[in-house]
């Protein structure tokens, strides 16, 4: 399919696209500091990134060097990115929550000559490491720090130095297929691999996922998953191609804040956050009463029967109008009111959660990559309506996917790696001879045409009866109850399955308290209470029932640690590391299945209350409490 690029072959010919098309925007790029919120019009940025690629170049680097930056999200962050991309240079951007260890590993591998840090913090972590890396020259910073170059001195350094000629002689030597970023992959296992992608790779992935959606220059986005992982960066690209406003939030306590005062059309986020944000406007109904609660649950049903690309009946139809009316107004009033279009990728997003925000006319856009694949595979296409809930869309034009016959998926296409850093043997085993990249998931082509993900390759494990286990697929279906916070289903060459479930303790706080219990108690004083035992034996057992009889979970056990990677227990992009978690539970696995104890007969899951109404009983109901103004 071609796709009108704006003659933008390689990342940084987008300065020339703000030059010509977005000459004029005020609010281009975006940030928030001390004193509030504060932005860069289209010039500015042009120029900040001009004088960064000329101070980057007064300081001696050469085409092919490499500079990291370590920092939250923040709108300088694409001086840097687009700077070090015109100069010939190649940017490695590191997560800012990693150990001391992974990036001592990383500044040596790549030979990073410079690193940009953010703050006084990850300065503080950085500094030591320098004279132990002997390809390191210096560190700049985002944040004014005593003592430390500041990136202001550099882009007047630059803006003072006689390289004009030369940068534009570096732009012009530059190619589609040059190395513009390693990006080097957190991973679950072993030590970080660095991913080399070209201009090619990027731009060919951007300029087309871009075309899935009408919102354009007159529209704002918020950005808020890190920009050092290429899900984010692939969509700052998007929205800048598109000349979107950008507004950047570097603390995720800021999310909400953010969402209210900057009033975006458009954000992508993993759906661990949208199930934050779903568990509270449920929660939020649960405290309403009488008629109102019934109204709120009758319209949170009403998602029961949405999926894109249906026709829906006049009735329903009319009950969606009144229900937007009345409740789905407030939710997107509480993501700033403008809200058009969410972005989920990184995981599956559970349909519930899915079909909830898209009855209520938030689109919610599913999507699959991976950072080898630049990274977008597949993702929901709303501009040609090929959405379907429960899965990441149709496959994204220029990708050629298939499904290998052990159900693996693979492809090629412009988007595939160059191959990872300094490690031709691993990267001849992901990238077979005729060009496919092995992507180690398995997915199946609902309709032939939309992609979903049912599991990991190397996840799926085997009982000893010889059943297969697919567990992130029932690790979903756990998660989808409000009881349940997070889960690891173990059972490997055992004779079941069983699971390690993290309850959500705020909920069931609140639940307790609904329930006239005490709920101020810790969170393993929770687990021990018999309510919670029986609710969450309930809730397991109505999933199982969702289950092949080889994959219901016999036997689980709780515990009060909440995962995270801060904690060790999930990698930065929210994959469970099984392999650390097995540590730590070895001795709770290991009870689970030596112990000859039987759980008791399991019951039916507590629900949602179903409020079943006819149109004209709602309208009497209305009419009745005064909640509607005919």
């Amino acid at each position: 399919m071609e796709i009108a690029n704006h003659g933008v072959r390689r990342t940084f010919d987008l300065l020339n696209l703000y030059a010509t098309n977005y000459a004029g925007k005020e609010k281009a790029l975006g940030g928030k500091n001390e004193s509030g919120w504060y932005t860069y019009t289209a010039n500015e940025y042009i120029e900040n990134t001009n004088n960064i690629s000329l101070g980057l170049l007064s300081l001696g680097l050469k085409k092919g060097d490499k500079v990291a930056t370590v920092t939250v999200n923040r709108p300088e962050w694409n001086f840097f990115d687009l700077g070090l991309a015109q100069a010939g240079l190649v940017h490695v951007p590191i997560y800012p929550t990693i150990s001391i260890t992974d990036y001592k590993y990383i500044l040596q591998h790549c030979e990073a000559r410079y690193v940009v840090v953010g703050d006084k913090k990850l300065f503080e972590k950085i500094e030591p490491l320098v004279p132990e890396i002997n390809t390191l020259e210096g560190i700049f910073s985002f944040d004014e720090i005593p003592g430390v170059k500041n990136w202001k001195q550099l882009a007047e350094n630059g803006k003072k130095a006689p390289l004009h000629d030369q940068l534009e002689k570096n732009k012009n030597a530059i190619t589609e297929e040059d190395l513009a970023t390693i990006i080097y992959t957190s991973g679950t296992t072993g030590l970080p691999k660095g991913v080399m992608l070209s201009h090619r790779n990027l731009v060919s992935n951007f300029t087309q996922h871009s075309q899935n959606h009408l919102l354009g220059h007159e529209s704002t986005a918020l950005s808020f998953l890190p920009l050092c992982h290429v899900y984010e960066r692939s969509m700052n690209y998007h929205f800048q191609f598109k000349g979107m406003s950008i507004y950047y939030v570097g603390n995720l306590a800021q999310i909400l804040p953010a969402l209210k005062e900057v009033k975006p059309d458009m954000f992508n986020t993993v759906p661990r956050l949208l199930e934050r944000i779903y568990d509270g406007l449920i929660n939020k109904g649960k405290e309403l009463t009488g008629i109102k609660n019934m109204l709120f649950f009758w319209a949170v049903n009403l998602g029961d029967k949405f999926d894109y690309g249906k026709k829906f009946s006049w009735f329903y139809t009319q009950k969606r109008k009144i229900a937007d009316k009345l409740i789905y107004s407030k939710w997107r009033e509480v993501m700033g009111g403008n809200i058009k279009i969410i972005v989920s990728g990184g995981a599956a997003l559970q349909p519930r959660i899915g079909k909830v925000l898209g009855v209520a006319n938030i689109m919610t856009l599913e999507g699959y990559g991976l950072t080898e694949t630049s990274p977008v595979i597949a993702v929901s296409n709303p501009a040609t309506n090929e959405m379907r809930i429960g899965t990441a869309g149709p496959v994204l034009p220029g990708v050629d996917l298939k499904i290998a016959d052990d159900g693996e998926i693979i492809c090629k296409g412009s988007n595939v790696m160059m191959g990872y850093y300094k490690d031709s043997d691993r990267t001849k085993r992901v990238i077979d001879e005729n060009g496919y990249f092995h992507t180690g998931d398995i997915g199946i082509l609902v309709e032939g045409k939309y992609l979903k993900i049912t599991d990991r390759k190397k996840e799926i494990f085997k009982l000893s009866g010889g059943k297969y286990i697919a567990p992130q697929m029932i690790e979903n279906k756990l998660k989808e109850s409000f009881f349940i916070e997070q889960a690891m289903v173990v059972g490997e060459n055992e004779k079941f399955a069983s699971a390690i479930i993290v309850p959500a303790f705020t909920y069931l706080k609140e639940w307790l308290k609904q329930k006239g219990l005490q709920s101020n108690k810790s969170k393993i004083e929770l687990i021990k209470l018999p309510e919670i035992k029986a609710v969450i034996r309930k809730e397991v057992g109505e999933i199982n029932k969702t289950l092949g009889e080889h994959e219901a979970i016999k036997r689980y056990r709780l515990v009060d640690e909440e995962w995270s990677p801060d904690t060790g227990e999930m990698s930065p992009t929210l994959k469970l590391k099984r392999n650390v978690l097995a540590e730590r539970y070895n001795t709770l696995i290991d009870e689970i299945y030596s112990s000859q104890k039987q759980e008791q007969k399991e019951n039916k899951r507590l629900r949602i209350p179903r409020i079943n109404l006819s149109l004209a009983e709602l309208i009497n109901k209305l009419r009745n409490n005064n909640l509607f103004m005919w």
